[in-house]
């Protein structure tokens, strides 16, 4: 009795995963026509409207209710939002999410459907995801008879410059939508091949904060440097200086990071500036860390000045960034487990790896309003089996997320994303 009851409570999803294989074979070069049409058409963050508009009437097209535009920055400004709604009877609600945006990259690939767009490319895998997001919506359009609830279909903006989603957050989604049960995400990584899928419970992505220095001394004449106070050597001890933030004033049992991502000053070879700009990002999994980090950062900057002998009223200005910010995204464990056997059921064994954390940061978590929904992003593979095995046994690198020459494998990859992400949706909605 005990092995037929454990049948009948699994036959649902095995003829699910037969319905969705058909499916997925059915829609598999309309996808991939999708995809590099987003690949080629790449737009930034904040001016997706293209893209949306593209999301949005391919979510009409599979039967969604849509709505456009929703989002409002913190200036006022609107978004480029997209949220489709399927009601299928009584049951959960279930929201999904896709990005929209694409990264200030110029495509140094070779594919012969290269970004079109200069200076703009999807380096991050975006296009990917919303070519997933589409072949799922699709598929759980056509197998309503399988599954009980409400889907949201989230085509979210900006993500990239970490504003989207509290975009569309602070123009009521939650109110004008139904509110979800579960929030699940999938994001692709060159660190796994394609056909497979990463699980992390607990922490994924740390949080990000971006921080923005000016140093400013007293210029001169290059040549009568102790006329001046140097803004420059200043910067110099500055960003040696950060270094030992992580390395000694940070327990080793947490991790952070403080990188220096832009340093400008100056303008000529015998002249020394009044200031010098550089711009930080700080990264951390615990508030306290993150706190303390920039509370260093504001220290250290201050003291060197005052080493130097800056007046008062030169001392470093110290901002931090309140729209580019975000806390750590932290995947629901007891969703993380409820999802791990589904992606086995649907991938097989051998394609389900557990992943660990990042410092990589994301938006994606907000949508969880801090542990209020359960949240879950899955790693998707992306880079061709053979070549990664010759990275890991040559030590090269492969590209990474955000770098001119990434790309992932495509058809596979979008296979394997609507397949796990199908199978998630159909168990959170089982009927």
């Amino acid at each position: 009795m005990r092995i037929a009851g454990l049948l009948l409570v699994m036959s649902p999803l095995v003829f699910a995963g037969a319905d969705v294989q058909a499916l997925v074979n059915q829609q598999e070069p309309s996808l991939f026509a999708v995809y590099k049409d987003l690949h080629e058409h790449p737009e930034l963050s904040q001016h997706e409207e293209k893209t949306s508009a593209f999301m949005a009437g391919e979510l009409r097209k599979a039967g969604y209710t849509v709505t456009e535009r929703v989002g409002r920055y913190a200036d006022g400004s609107g978004a480029f939002g997209v949220v489709g709604v399927l009601k299928n009877g009584a049951g959960p609600v279930v929201l999904v999410r896709t990005e929209l945006d694409a990264l200030p990259v110029e495509e140094k690939t070779g594919l012969p459907y290269t970004s079109q767009i200069p200076g703009v490319m999807h380096a991050c895998g975006h296009d990917l995801h919303m070519t997933s997001l589409l072949g799922t919506a699709r598929v759980l359009a056509e197998l309503k008879d399988q599954w009980s609830g409400t889907l949201l279909i989230i085509a979210q903006p900006a993500e990239e410059t970490i504003g989207g989603a509290k975009a569309m957050l602070a123009d009521g989604m939650y109110s004008r939508f139904p509110r979800p049960d579960f929030a699940i995400a999938l994001h692709d990584t060159p660190g796994l091949a394609v056909g497979q899928v990463g699980v992390t419970a607990g922490p994924l992505l740390a949080s990000s904060t971006s921080v923005d220095v000016i140093i400013r001394g007293l210029g001169g004449h290059g040549a009568h440097p102790e006329a001046t106070k140097d803004p420059i050597v200043m910067a110099a001890e500055f960003v040696m200086a950060l270094q030992t933030i992580v390395s000694r004033q940070i327990s080793p049992q947490d991790p952070a990071v403080v990188t220096v991502g832009s340093i400008h000053g100056g303008t000529k070879h015998n002249i020394i500036p009044d200031e010098v700009k550089l711009q930080l990002t700080v990264r951390a999994f615990r508030e306290e860390v993150r706190k303390k980090i920039l509370a260093d950062i504001d220290r250290t900057a201050r003291g060197i000045a005052l080493a130097a002998g800056v007046p008062e009223d030169r001392a470093p200005i110290v901002a931090v960034s309140t729209t580019e910010a975000v806390p750590a995204t932290v995947n629901d464990p007891q969703l993380a487990a409820r999802l791990k056997p589904v992606f086995v059921a649907a991938l097989g064994a051998a394609n389900v790896v557990d992943a660990g954390p990042e410092m990589a940061s994301e938006d994606f978590g907000l949508f969880g309003l801090d542990g209020q929904i359960p949240v879950f992003m899955f790693r998707l593979g992306a880079t061709d089996p053979a070549r990664l095995e010759e990275s890991r046994r040559t030590g090269v690198p492969l590209p990474s997320l955000h770098s001119s020459l990434f790309y992932p494998v495509p058809e596979p990859a979008i296979r394997t994303g609507v397949l796990a992400t199908t199978a998630a949706v159909l168990d959170l909605l089982h009927k």
